[in-house]
């Protein structure tokens, strides 16, 4: 029950931080897109700093609630912050949740509860070696960054949804390390966080992950960047936890089926919630904004 209120308590933070990110990255200036000035921008806008405020808030609940549970018991909960993210959006914008927010809605809740019902996430299982964990941690950075690279070549819609999977990915990772680090803490003590490298790639991880999400933030509106990082993030998460950090799902084949329905459905899920039209949209007073690939108005980088 601890680890269930302290999973949602995150979720609840985070996207309501997520929200208020984006309606101030909505109005910083395109010329620091992808860049660690992006970051000194939104500093001046008291709206961000709440907004990230709510977020490491809700990052310090969830690595709470990692220090009580397994990786892949922890991420799906976290993933229902588009739920708290939809109730502040209707809220901004007044729009009502209908048959598609209400579809979004029972899907995302029914695809956690499956997952969480038909896995059973427990720990204690064979923890992997230097080099199976370096491996899922090679892999998972090496599709971030193909991801961001393919992404500069889109339009600002889909290239914020390219961007925002990066960073979900990275998200999931630093979970995974965080989960990592509260375990030599455990064992060895606080103090000897200092001589680990966990501690540091959270850092970095963290920081990379943050100019990414205001990027996509900055350049889309908000439904097409919140569902593709919201998706990613408990997808790397699971992915970590089963590969080198010895979580243990049941494998039977009717739990596998069951695992990867409620994996399906909090995807589709997701994706309906993000789409709905009570996530806000970008009013960013831009200059040269171009069409994109469906004929709606974007803002296009400055030139300078």
């Amino acid at each position: 029950m601890a680890v269930f209120l302290l999973g949602v308590g995150a979720a609840c933070c985070l996207g309501f931080g997520f929200v208020l990110q984006q309606l101030a990255a909505q109005r910083a200036p395109l010329s620091s897109f992808l860049s660690f000035r992006l970051l000194l921008d939104l500093m001046r806008m008291p709206q961000w700093l709440l907004g990230i405020f709510l977020m490491i808030f809700g990052m310090v609940l969830s690595a709470l609630a990692l220090a009580e549970g397994e990786l892949s018991l922890v991420e799906p909960l976290t993933a229902t912050n588009l739920l708290f993210a939809m109730a502040l959006s209707r809220h901004l914008t007044g729009q009502r949740l209908g048959r598609h927010g209400w579809s979004g809605v029972g899907l995302l809740a029914l695809g956690v509860t499956a997952f969480i019902a038909a896995g059973r996430p427990t720990g204690g299982g064979h923890v992997g070696g230097p080099l199976r964990h370096w491996l899922v941690i090679g892999i998972v950075m090496g599709i971030a960054l193909l991801l961001v690279a393919c992404a500069r070549r889109l339009r600002p819609s889909p290239e914020a949804t390219v961007i925002a999977l990066a960073a979900g990915l990275l998200y999931g990772l630093q979970d995974s390390l965080t989960r990592t680090s509260g375990q030599i803490a455990e064992v060895e003590g606080f103090a000897a966080l200092l001589v680990h490298w966990q501690p540091y790639a959270i850092l970095g991880i963290g920081l990379t992950g943050l100019v990414l999400v205001q990027s996509a933030f900055e350049t889309a509106p908000l439904r097409m960047s919140l569902p593709a990082l919201t998706a990613a993030q408990p997808l790397a998460g699971i992915a970590c936890g089963v590969g080198f950090l010895g979580d243990r799902l049941r494998v039977t084949p009717g739990a596998l089926a069951w695992e990867a329905a409620g994996l399906v459905a909090v995807t589709v899920g997701v994706v309906l919630l993000g789409r709905h039209p009570a996530l806000p949209c970008a009013q960013s007073a831009r200059t040269g904004a171009r069409p994109d690939a469906t004929g709606e108005e974007e803002s296009v980088r400055a030139a300078g």
